[in-house]
């Protein structure tokens, strides 16, 4: 029982430099893949999340919803499609996408935060203008309501966060331009999460996957590369290290770091309480790129 104590006393202190380095800091967590679909898991991601908040961080939840909306999709008999890779999103699909990202998901974690004693209000990008963009040009292909980032409006989340509030994003846009002015428009999550991190100057940019991180060998676990500097990342992509869906997860995390953001972690949200085993303690568990 002693050593017990002792051994979860030296896991508390090990976290206290963490924990006040990071006090009033933002950290920015995009919620998806398997973590969101593992009960377990997914109470290990609220409690990370509140524990986060109660240490006086300043923490903004975006999360995806893809199976659930393929799940949506085929109770309706509506058929997915995909244009190299990304959804094809009519009218009515993004209906669907709509109902189900800033309905049912969001508000499914929302409540799970509140139930948990957290403090959380949802909202998406259509909320207060807080993203607005334009449709996606797809090399001249038509893949629908699908947009790209053109403003981030970060005041109500920086009001929400000031008040001690988890915002929790669902990632559609209000359309602008032409005929979509205000028509909702589908958004990457990752890409959401990246744009709302650099706006709001955010300490950290946290995407959880459902792999380690980025492997030097993709089918070696043991493999994992802890920490990468932005400058090298163009070079693993020659290399091949960076490949198919990393891709997109890196490009993210440039796309922050860009913005101001000072790192980004990619993790494997497969672990229980991968966040704060992340940024709570020395060895870490994912991959850093700073």
């Amino acid at each position: 029982m002693i050593e017990n104590n002792k051994h979860r006393a030296e896991i508390l202190v090990q976290a206290l430099p963490y924990i006040q380095n990071f006090h009033d800091k933002t950290i920015v967590v995009k919620y998806g893949g398997n973590a969101m679909l593992n009960n377990d898991l997914k109470t290990a991601v609220i409690e990370d999340v509140i524990l986060m908040a109660c240490v006086g961080i300043k923490v903004v939840l975006v999360h995806g919803g893809g199976p659930e909306i393929e799940a949506m999709l085929k109770k309706t008999g509506k058929e997915s499609r995909f244009v190299n890779g990304l959804r094809y999103t009519d009218e009515e699909t993004m209906d669907i996408v709509q109902m189900v990202l800033c309905g049912k998901v969001n508000k499914d974690i929302t409540a799970l935060i509140q139930k948990k004693g957290g403090n959380a209000i949802g909202l998406c990008g259509i909320d207060g203008g807080m993203l607005k963009a334009k449709r996606f040009n797809n090399d001249g292909e038509d893949i629908g309501l699908v947009g790209v980032i053109e403003q981030v409006d970060s005041s109500i989340l920086k009001s929400l966060l000031n008040s001690g509030v988890i915002p929790v994003i669902s990632s559609v846009a209000y359309g602008i331009g032409g005929c979509d002015e205000g028509k909702p428009l589908n958004i990457n999550a990752d890409i959401a999460a990246a744009k709302i991190a650099a706006a709001l100057g955010a300490e950290k940019l946290v995407l959880m996957t459902d792999v380690r991180g980025l492997l030097r060998d993709i089918q070696d676990e043991n493999s994992l590369i802890k920490s990468v500097e932005r400058s090298q990342l163009e070079g693993l992509k020659k290399e091949g290290i960076i490949t198919k869906g990393m891709i997109p997860k890196t490009d993210c995390c440039v796309m922050a770091l860009d913005g101001g953001v000072k790192k980004t972690h990619i993790i494997d949200g497969r672990l229980p309480h991968a966040i704060l085993i992340e940024l709570f303690t020395n060895e870490g568990i994912g991959t850093m790129i700073s």
